[in-house]
């Protein structure tokens, strides 16, 4: 990818994994799909099961050859999100509620405000968190352990 390119990457991404949306431009125009994976570093992004292209793979060590059919991935500004209210595609826009949670909002020409929920898949996370305390870890007593003291000024270094 070029300079002139990586100018134009997008900024605040309003498109996640996991969410509805529907083709705007190409050869996919109208359908609807989830989306599987974003490729920020291309402006990109993958719609299960949409703009399906056959592949040629050569024959190596451990896998066979053949003519495979693989998604191929969309620029970003050629899908828009579902309104979960009308089932419309719609503009993405940012807003706090009262109690200062940041939420994703339908807006644009006829579309009905509604909040546009996170997807579940984005809640499942994709390697476990470890339950035992490995090698590395740093034991927690020695977490735990108080080192200075603020009234004091015990526990600083002398410089």
């Amino acid at each position: 990818m070029g300079w002139k390119a990586a100018e134009k990457l997008i900024r605040h991404w309003k498109i996640i994994r996991g969410d509805n949306v529907m083709i705007i431009r190409g050869k996919d125009k109208g359908e609807t799909g989830v989306i599987k994976r974003v490729i920020r570093s291309q402006n990109r992004v993958i719609v299960e099961g949409k703009n399906l292209v056959k592949k040629h793979i050569k024959q190596g060590q451990g896998h066979e050859g053949g003519i495979f059919t693989v998604e191929a991935p969309l620029h970003a500004s050629n899908v828009q999100v579902l309104d979960p209210a009308t089932g419309k595609p719609c503009k993405v826009g940012m807003k706090y509620l009262e109690d200062g949670t940041k939420v994703r909002v339908s807006r644009g020409q006829g579309a009905s405000g509604s909040i546009i929920p996170r997807p579940e898949i984005l809640k499942i996370r994709t390697t476990p968190r470890p339950t035992v305390a490995g090698p590395k870890d740093t034991p927690i007593d020695m977490v735990l352990e108080k080192t200075y003291d603020p009234k004091t000024g015990k526990g600083m270094p002398d410089i």
